[in-house]
């Protein structure tokens, strides 16, 4: 038994890794990365982020975020993002270094894999903070949900199990597997808007509300 669960536990770590890889290639594939968002800022449909690169929030009279002088404007013909027409090939280049993606593929994997292992997410572009941070800011209530929906979920699956075991091919037990059977045939979307419909306050019964369960807020 021990040499099983220890079996389990090692088979965590080659799970984990092949996880990682799919997603790292599948980020790396699609298109729409982090600097042609970020080529799409500057060229004016967005300020934020190219506030954060260029350190300057200002911007011209027709709304276009202001680049700094030395980014001059000039012909990218040859570029590989879209969008990166007109722009310095030097700001597409300083771009790439901030994103990391001046190095080969399995570099930034590795370098990423490193960070994680030491629990560096780094920082979010959307709200500035430390992504660890943010993640243990909101634990409390995923933490509760979580074990909320673990217990509710033996509580319920175990005394059936039991009960269809012992009442074996009885209508009680036709009925409950052709229920559970339109359980899972529902999409869970479908089948969460119908619960928060019922049970929600949405028309009928508040037992479970939408809101007010929230993590404390740092000051």
């Amino acid at each position: 038994m021990l040499s099983y669960i220890l079996r389990r536990l090692l088979l965590i770590i080659p799970t984990l890794f092949g996880i990682m890889l799919i997603n790292f290639t599948i980020v790396q594939l699609a298109p729409g990365g982090p600097v042609e968002q970020m080529i799409a800022k500057l060229t004016g449909t967005g300020q934020d982020a190219a506030s954060r690169f260029s350190g300057s929030g200002a911007t011209e009279a027709g709304g276009a975020t202001a680049m700094p002088q030395h980014q001059s404007v000039e012909s990218n013909g040859n570029s590989k993002y879209r969008g990166a027409q007109g722009l310095d090939p030097e700001l597409i280049k300083d771009l790439e270094k901030m994103y990391g993606f001046d190095k080969p593929a399995y570099v930034r994997f590795f370098d990423m894999m490193k960070q994680y292992a030491m629990f560096d997410f780094g920082e979010s572009f959307f709200k500035s903070e430390r992504v660890s941070q943010l993640v243990l800011e909101k634990m409390p209530v995923s933490i509760s949900l979580g074990l909320w929906t673990t217990i509710l979920g033996y509580l319920i699956s175990i005394p059936l199990g039991i009960r269809k075991a012992i009442k074996d091919g009885s209508p009680f037990d036709v009925w409950s597997s052709a229920v559970i059977v339109i359980g899972y045939a529902i999409p869970n979307f479908l089948f969460a808007i119908l619960l928060i419909i019922l049970f929600a306050g949405g028309s009928y019964w508040q037992v479970f509300p939408l809101r007010g369960l929230s993590s404390e807020i740092r000051q």
